[in-house]
């Protein structure tokens, strides 16, 4: 998975002129699913996000999380995160997740954040969305599990150290 975490002093998304989602201070999250991903993947970033020490503290240092400071999160599923662009002069989408594994994982990101006490807002999945949003900073991070869950499986052990166990 991907994600495009977004400070903001707040955001929105609407679908045919409704709003479907906004949150006030927090994060915009455009959340893309690639192939392969899973509940992993979703409980990762669920948990580095709701961790992310970016918002200022007192002295004006990257020192809070979004919990301490009472902040929501915007979560827009936006498989083009996903597009391949080394050829040619028209993206290729075939490291996205097809649609119905793409919404299940989104969904299951979603619920993670949820669990953490997280107050989150959606788009509509599939649908044409207009994000607005006030970058707040500007600051902009991009996890990718494919990159980090490598690296923390490299620094703990075998690659199936996060891989839950089989029910007996």
């Amino acid at each position: 998975m991907i994600a495009v975490v977004q400070r903001v002093a707040r955001g929105a998304v609407t679908v045919d002129g409704e709003v479907v989602g906004r949150v006030g201070r927090g994060f915009v999250v455009l959340l893309g699913v690639a192939k392969g991903d899973g509940a992993n993947d979703a409980d990762y970033l669920a948990r580095r996000i709701h961790e992310l020490r970016v918002f200022e503290d007192g002295a004006g240092k990257m020192n809070l999380a979004l919990s301490d400071v009472g902040g929501g999160v915007l979560a827009i599923s936006q498989f083009t995160l996903l597009a391949g662009l080394a050829r040619g002069r028209r993206p290729d989408f075939i490291g996205a997740a097809p649609p119905e594994e793409g919404r299940r994982h989104f969904d299951e990101f979603v619920a993670r954040l949820r669990a953490r006490g997280v107050a989150v807002e959606t788009g509509r999945f599939g649908a044409s969305m207009q994000v607005e949003l006030v970058n707040d900073g500007p600051a902009t991070f991009v996890l990718d599990t494919r990159v980090l869950l490598r690296a923390t499986d490299a620094a703990s052990g075998p690659a199936d150290a996060l891989a839950p166990t089989p029910a007996s």
